[in-house]
């Protein structure tokens, strides 16, 4: 009989491998789960007899696995939405998979749900199948797809992680876009007041030597670095790349990452922005793991690594240890301080309940809502800061080369 060597998670969240004797993948799935285990991963193990006689169905399948890339969210979630929409209609999932195949363009996308396919046929789940093209399929996106299967409601499951999905890419969007403008005007206002001091600056600095004027200290300065940066011209883009991969560096080193990512939330203006982003994925993340019957232990694995942030990973870590001794989501996240209290007062009352997705999925919409605020207040308060320090840099430019001829002629006014 063959033999099906398996990973799964039991009721309380922990790693399990062992293996289990079936005459199909289907039915080692329902051994496995008849053990109280949620299979993650399953392989059958082929004997040395049958080696050969799948040496070059192996081979093929290696050198279609061989991708570049990852699969944008531009392409994944049309794609769970219409996948949704089919399994609405009660079409079978082969069938769906194969008519979403039709429409696709060719890519990595197309060749991952054709192997889906075929492993479906083959016996496989579909979440087991999704496993199978990690960049395509996250692990948060197979999870899912396996907590449909287990409960029976994979349609339901499908159109939580459809919502989910569009509502973080349109918070991402929200982000960028606040991101955006500002930084777009830095820097046409930085390569303006570079051009000033590469081509400008000189011009009048050999004007002052041959007329042998003495000149002022702001004037000096100008000079100075406009000299500084025409025979150093290179640290105009050098440094500001060393100084983004120093901080990198210095984020792989966990501490160092932790504390960078709690001085996050405490930058002026950007600051509320990052945090709120955080709190919301967090709790739309868990809101959607948890009413699509996914353990609450592994929600919580599955949310750490999504969450972007150091501090609050480390927060998530605290609710994990917590709840596995029997206690409450809100007490470790009232001690990290991240959240605001009244976040914390929801999740708790959520918890006492019984309601907690549904606290959290208000949690993220108030906080989706009140980043929609920020953006908006933002782009009207530094659309003027900038205007402003774009203002006094040319102003206190034009000043500097004034004095001197200033200078100039009141001497020869007083000659005269």
């Amino acid at each position: 009989m063959p033999i099906f060597k398996f990973q799964a998670v039991d009721s309380k969240g922990a790693s399990v491998k062992d293996s289990v004797e079936a005459l199909s993948s289907e039915e080692a799935l329902d051994t496995i789960r008849g053990k109280g285990f949620y299979p993650t991963k399953i392989k059958e193990v082929r004997d040395k007899t049958s080696t050969k006689h799948t040496t070059s169905e192996k081979r093929k399948s290696s050198l279609s696995s061989i991708t570049i890339g990852k699969v944008s969210e531009k392409q994944i979630n049309p794609f769970t939405r219409q996948l949704s929409t089919l399994q609405n209609a009660d079409i079978p999932v082969v069938q769906s998979l194969t008519i979403l195949e039709s429409q696709m363009k060719k890519g990595l996308l197309k060749n991952a749900i054709g192997e889906i396919i075929s492993d479906i046929k083959g016996g496989d789940t579909l979440s087991i199948s999704m496993s199978k093209h990690p960049k395509v399929f996250d692990k948060l996106y197979v999870n899912l797809i396996n907590a449909g299967e287990i409960s029976g409601a994979l349609d339901v499951v499908l159109e939580r992680l459809a919502t989910y999905r569009e509502k973080t890419q349109k918070l991402k969007r929200k982000i960028i876009s606040a991101m955006m403008y500002p930084t777009t005007v830095i820097i046409a206002s930085s390569l303006i007041l570079t051009c000033i001091m590469i081509f400008i600056i000189p011009r009048f600095a050999m004007m002052f030597e041959e007329m042998g004027i003495a000149l002022p200290f702001l004037t000096l300065a100008i000079i100075t670095i406009s000299n500084f940066l025409i025979t150093h011209w290179y640290s105009i883009f050098g440094i500001p790349v060393a100084v983004f991969v120093l901080i990198k560096l210095i984020e792989k080193i966990k501490r160092c990452k932790l504390i960078i990512d709690k001085l996050k939330f405490k930058l002026p203006i950007f600051g509320s922005l990052i945090n709120k982003s955080v709190i919301s994925r967090f709790a739309r993340t868990l809101a959607t793991l948890i009413s699509s019957g996914v353990p609450i232990l592994e929600a919580l694995n599955n949310v750490k690594n999504i969450t972007g942030n150091a501090a609050m990973t480390r927060a998530v870590d605290m609710i994990h240890d917590n709840i596995r001794e029997g206690e409450s989501i809100a007490s470790p996240l009232r001690e990290s301080k991240i959240c605001d209290p009244m976040v914390v007062n929801m999740i708790e009352i959520g918890e006492q309940t019984g309601e907690l997705d549904k606290m959290l999925v208000k949690v993220a919409d108030n906080y989706d809502n009140e980043i929609d605020s920020i953006v908006e207040s933002m782009t009207s308060m530094l659309e003027p800061l900038i205007i402003i320090f774009l203002g006094i840099s040319v102003g206190t430019i034009v000043i500097a080369l004034f004095l001197p001829l200033i200078k100039l002629m009141s001497s020869l006014g007083g000659g005269i």
